[in-house]
């Protein structure tokens, strides 16, 4: 028993002096460790907002019959290139030639009427003068030959109306553009009251690209326009971006032409027009893109992202003070474009000395040793 007493008094003690050991560890400190920093400089930015946006030719022209008949021949497929006065189309129908030839032989017969109607004027005329006949004669003979140029007239007029509608049997392109679905095939029967058109063609040499943008959206673009006018602000908006639906950017830039004067009450939006070129041919009606749009951006302070952190839907990052202690503040940012910086527009200041590595080891209060960096280096540091 006394050597069991002894061992456990021998126990306590070594387990007070590792506790007594212990404490003495926590009392200790690591020492302040280096974080890098930018010093705030305010200046301009530049960032881009994206809409989504669809594209269209400058005309798009649906091809319609003027005339039922049968299509005949189809003389271009889908998505061909034509141009303005090519043949796109023939229709059938025997009627409207019959209906020329009709009139054609009416025509003939007014004319040889109006020859006969003036042989009597030629032949009475002299007998008139020499007062063999009456001058009734004449008039009578005169009012028979206006008669017969009435009714010629009459049936030019119907010929040329026969060869207007048997005109319409071929039917080519009012623009040059590219043609779209040709939901009809050689066969089919159609007239003008068909619902669906023959085919649309797009004249697609510049092509327009419709977006819209929110009512604060608008009186931004409004304020930061430049001109004492709407068509000013819209003349000299910047030049805008598109994005194809593979992720690319296209070759050319685009000007913003039009926005409308009222807002759609059912999305509380207004639309907007830019133009492209299209040499090239590559856009289509019809196409999904997304509009890049610049902002500039006045008196902002550029960090890399990673300077900072976000809590509970804020974003914060950390100043280091005089004492070379750190603060979290709360910051306003804009995004730029290079996907590594932020542009913040509240919450720093000029001078500011703003840490930019790791911010997920520190908390306010936290002291460190400052190691001043360029702001370049600091974002290409990622």
């Amino acid at each position: 028993m006394r050597n069991i007493a002894l061992c456990i008094f021998v126990v306590l003690g070594i387990l007070t002096a590792c506790s007594k050991a212990e404490k003495k560890d926590d009392k200790k400190e690591l020492p302040p460790q280096p974080y890098q920093y930018i010093v705030a400089k305010t200046g301009p930015a530049e960032n881009l907002s994206q809409y989504p946006a669809r594209l269209e030719g400058i005309q798009n022209v649906e091809i319609r019959p003027k005339i039922d008949g049968f299509v005949e021949k189809i003389f271009v497929d889908e998505g061909s290139q034509v141009n303005k006065g090519q043949l796109l189309f023939l229709i059938r129908n025997p009627q409207y030639e019959q209906s020329v030839l009709a009139a054609q032989a009416t025509v003939n017969s007014a004319r040889a009427q109006v020859a006969t109607a003036q042989m009597q004027v030629t032949k009475t005329k002299p007998l008139v003068d020499k007062k063999i006949i009456s001058a009734y004669e004449l008039q009578a003979a005169e009012l028979a030959l206006r008669s017969a140029k009435a009714a010629l007239a009459e049936t030019q007029a119907q010929l040329s109306n026969a060869q207007v509608n048997q005109g319409y049997t071929k039917i080519f392109s009012p623009v040059s553009g590219v043609v779209g679905t040709l939901p009809y095939k050689a066969g089919s029967y159609i007239s003008s009251a068909t619902s669906q058109p023959l085919t649309t063609v797009s004249n697609v040499s510049k092509i327009f690209a419709y977006f819209s943008i929110n009512e604060k959206q608008q009186l931004e673009f409004f304020k930061h326009s430049k001109g004492a006018t709407i068509h000013d602000k819209i003349k000299n908006s910047p030049l805008v971006n598109l994005i194809l639906s593979d992720g690319s950017q296209y070759d050319h830039k685009g000007k913003i032409e039009s926005i409308s004067g009222l807002v759609d009450p059912s999305t509380g939006s207004f639309s907007m027009r830019a133009t492209f070129p299209n040499p090239n041919g590559l856009l289509r009606s019809g196409y999904s893109a997304t509009i890049q749009f610049p902002n500039n951006l006045e008196n902002v302070i550029i960090i890399p992202q990673s300077a900072t952190y976000e809590l509970q839907g804020k974003v914060f990052a950390y100043v280091i003070g005089t004492d070379n202690k750190v603060k979290s503040v709360e910051i306003k940012i804009e995004e730029l474009p290079d996907g590594l910086a932020y542009a913040v527009t509240s919450g720093l200041k000029q001078g500011d000395k703003v840490v930019v590595e790791g911010i997920g080891l520190l908390k306010d209060d936290t002291q460190v040793v400052p190691k001043e960096v360029s702001l370049q280096s600091a974002i290409n540091k990622k």
